[in-house]
């Protein structure tokens, strides 16, 4: 099987989709962030997986030394523990405002200067931030407008919180911190997102050690819900990847009509006034409608039987399913399409 295949195929799908997602709606994303958020997401992974640093390396194609510093520059900060160092700079200018590179080396004190330095000049490098002035009397100041100003548009407000509610679902029971780096959201938006959250009663936070979680019962997000489209395409996403790895950690690269974990791909080719094309392009819908129907009643089942439900100890399943339909209309010559 040619992995190395695979994966460019997937990289290539991805980046098609994060390019529609970064100028939905008119819309021109920021994303000079995203190689850093990549390479540290999958160097975490693949520790994870039990692989060394040297291997790590030689699969990025980088010498140990390069690989060493990059991974310093993504590193946790020792000034903002639970946040990358890149991050953390970033978010401090951002809240600042602009702020002189003298202050700035002084907040993170506890931090390799070299290394916030390094920092410093990939956010410049990558249009993130801008700077005027030389040496440590040089300012610095964010690229973007304040984070805060999100929530003057109240959809988009209602649209962050859906895909904290989403989130919580999926991952939960999370702190705050294990949010926070799920979303890799500052914290000015996280506390009113989850103020709003814990006021309407969709978010519950319980007493814990070390620190409270947070959880939620249930996720739906309604159907002609304008607000709630990015949490719709990250909870589809996120749970067709769950899927997948499921599947690949457990060993099984072949499909069976049995199968409770796992996807498959049906295409049919009909034309306008086919006599299945009612039936075609209903699928989705009639599928909808049945997953709603089971979910109904397994909801009525559960809120009626509660003395049933295992305890902490006992074995119990999530099972995340997930349909999704397209169609692609053939180019044809005006007036012979569809």
């Amino acid at each position: 099987m040619n992995v190395d295949l695979l994966i460019d195929s997937i990289f290539r799908q991805t980046t098609v989709l994060i390019a529609q997602l970064a100028t939905a709606a008119g819309g021109r994303s920021t994303l000079a962030h995203a190689a850093n958020q990549v390479m540290a997401d999958l160097i975490r992974e693949l520790k994870d997986q039990g692989v060394g640093n040297k291997v790590i390396a030689d699969m990025f194609g980088l010498t140990l030394r390069t690989y060493h510093n990059r991974v310093r520059r993504l590193a946790e900060s020792s000034t903002f523990k639970g946040r990358s160092l890149w991050e953390a700079v970033l978010s401090f200018i951002q809240e600042k405002g602009s702020v002189r590179r003298a202050e700035l080396l002084r907040r993170f004190a506890n931090d390799d200067e070299r290394v916030v330095r390094a920092v410093l000049s990939d956010l410049v490098d990558g249009g993130m931030v801008f700077h005027s002035g030389r040496a440590d009397s040089a300012t610095y100041r964010a690229a973007s407008s304040d984070e805060l100003a999100l929530f003057d548009d109240e959809q988009r407000r209602e649209g962050l919180e859906h895909l904290l509610v989403v989130t919580i679902s999926r991952f939960g029971p999370l702190t705050r911190p294990e949010l926070r780096e799920q979303l890799r959201l500052a914290e000015p938006l996280l506390g009113a997102a989850l103020a709003s959250l814990l006021a309407s009663g969709r978010v519950r936070e319980t007493p814990a050690t070390p620190e409270p979680v947070l959880s939620c019962d249930t996720c739906v997000i309604p159907f002609e819900e304008p607000s709630g489209w990015e949490a719709a395409v990250f909870d589809h996403y996120q749970a067709m990847v769950t899927a997948i790895c499921i599947k690949l950690r457990r060993g099984r690269l072949s499909a069976t009509l049995g199968d409770s974990i796992g996807g498959s791909t049906y295409t049919f080719d009909i034309w306008k006034g086919h006599p299945m094309e009612s039936e075609v392009l209903g699928l989705l819908g009639a599928l909808r409608n049945h997953a709603r129907a089971v979910r109904e009643r397994v909801d009525r089942y559960n809120a009626e039987h509660a003395e049933e439900r295992p305890t902490d100890e006992g074995p119990e399943l999530r099972v995340i399913t997930y349909v999704g339909q397209g169609f692609l209309e053939s180019e044809k010559e005006e007036g012979e399409g569809w």
